[in-house]
């Protein structure tokens, strides 16, 4: 065996066991890098710390917008999750779209100064990610920072049904990231196939 080989092996080796290490028993799912529908353990509620929103009593039809960007930013995720950057960049077009068109005058002021705080930077990011189809490695990136600040929305504003925060300790350089799943399954946006289950479930923001 080469020492190619060899070294491809430990580096592969050391990884694995880097993720797995960082995961709760309980939070497992598994890391068969060459399979892209593993069978994952549905991680029940109950098990997991849950988040509060903040504004409980958003108007309505600013509610249901807030709910729209954060389902853009869950079309960047999925396709992130399929190594797809030409539907991240879509996802990330309609979300710059979806934060413009949000009639702030629906808002309290409290409200508002927290919404612009938050979606200054989310449409920055989202920029990169439409602008960038052909560099999957640059999204990810953006989607590392978009993903702190669409926490700081649902966690502000909710997103219209439960969603899920979960945690790769090896992303981001091994320094860790987080993103805002619609599904208990973790299915990991910035390795995609590569380690498709690598990570936690952290907690349910409701």
């Amino acid at each position: 065996m080469s020492k190619q080989v060899v070294s491809t092996a430990m580096i592969s080796f050391v990884m694995l066991m880097a993720c797995n290490s960082n995961e709760p028993k309980n939070e497992h799912e598994g890391h068969n890098m060459k399979d892209s529908t593993p069978q994952s353990v549905v991680v029940d509620d109950t098990d997991l710390k849950t988040a509060a929103v903040v504004y409980t009593d958003l108007n309505a039809t600013a509610a249901a917008s807030i709910k729209l960007i954060v389902d853009h930013y869950l079309h960047i995720k999925n396709a992130l999750v399929n190594d797809n950057g030409d539907e991240a960049a879509n996802g990330g077009e309609a979300m710059i779209d979806a934060i413009k068109k949000v009639d702030k005058s629906l808002f309290t002021t409290d409200q508002k100064k927290a919404y612009d705080e938050i979606t200054s930077e989310l449409q920055d990011h989202g920029e990169h990610v439409a602008k960038n189809a052909s560099d999957i490695k640059h999204q990810r990136s953006h989607f590392i920072l978009m993903s702190e600040d669409m926490y700081s929305l649902v966690k502000t504003f909710g997103a219209g049904r439960p969603v899920y925060h979960d945690h790769c300790p090896m992303a981001n350089d091994n320094k860790g990231a987080m993103w805002i799943s619609e599904i208990k399954e973790v299915k990991n946006p910035y390795f995609g196939a590569k380690m498709l289950t690598c990570g936690s479930v952290e907690e349910v923001i409701k």
